[in-house]
């Protein structure tokens, strides 16, 4: 009855958390970053990222990725995405991820994806859960199976995705790998109505008109 939302989340936006070693060029880098100062910001990662810093890899990707302070370079970026993945980088593993779904700096290839986004999504990296949801439910890299896709989808939208929680009331207003349960599904579009999203809002107007 109602479509779900399948549109792969692609942007790769500049994330510094969590641990952080040499903090202080790091942090320079990131504050060079949020002026729109990326050619400083690229003197001050690089060599954090030959040095083998994982947040300073990413973030050149993230550099490379959108020709910031450089020229776009999708297969530098593509390089330094994946020095930071294989260190257990999560930002990095959902945009190792985004490139291989995209085919950017690299041929295009879905179980490469796939694969990535599982590594991300495993240590709790929303956006990855969602796409991961996203490549079960359609079948794309991975044997379909709507029972996955729910699984992440859920973990995604527990999490505020609000794509997940949509796609989630879709799921179980049309019972699709889940038993049909019209409060399940009124429950994930109003969280995701909440936030704005249209089309939630609409599919919660409906159910209510339905009764």
């Amino acid at each position: 009855k109602y479509p779900m939302k399948t549109l792969l989340i692609i942007g790769l936006v500049l994330i510094l958390t969590g641990s952080l070693v040499q903090a202080g060029d790091l942090e320079d880098g990131r504050a060079a970053y949020e002026r729109n100062d990326y050619t400083t910001a690229m003197k001050l990662w690089e060599p954090l990222a030959k040095q083998g810093d994982a947040r300073a890899q990413y973030a050149l990707g993230v550099l490379y990725d959108n020709g910031q302070g450089v020229g776009q370079n999708f297969k530098e970026a593509m390089k330094w995405f994946r020095k930071a993945a294989e260190q257990g980088d999560a930002d990095a593993q959902f945009s190792l991820g985004v490139m291989y779904a995209e085919g950017q700096g690299v041929r295009q290839d879905l179980k490469e994806a796939v694969k990535w986004y599982r590594r991300a999504a495993e240590q709790g990296y929303a956006l990855a859960q969602y796409n991961l949801g996203v490549m079960y439910a359609n079948g794309q890299g991975v044997r379909q199976g709507k029972q996955e896709a729910v699984k992440w989808y859920r973990k995604a939208a527990e999490q505020g995705v609000t794509l997940a929680q949509y796609n989630l009331g879709v799921i179980y207003n049309n019972g699709q790998g889940v038993q049909q349960d019209k409060k399940e599904a009124v429950k994930w579009f109003r969280k995701a109505a909440e936030q704005g999203y249209a089309s939630a809002q609409y599919n919660l107007g409906v159910m209510y008109d339905n009764g």
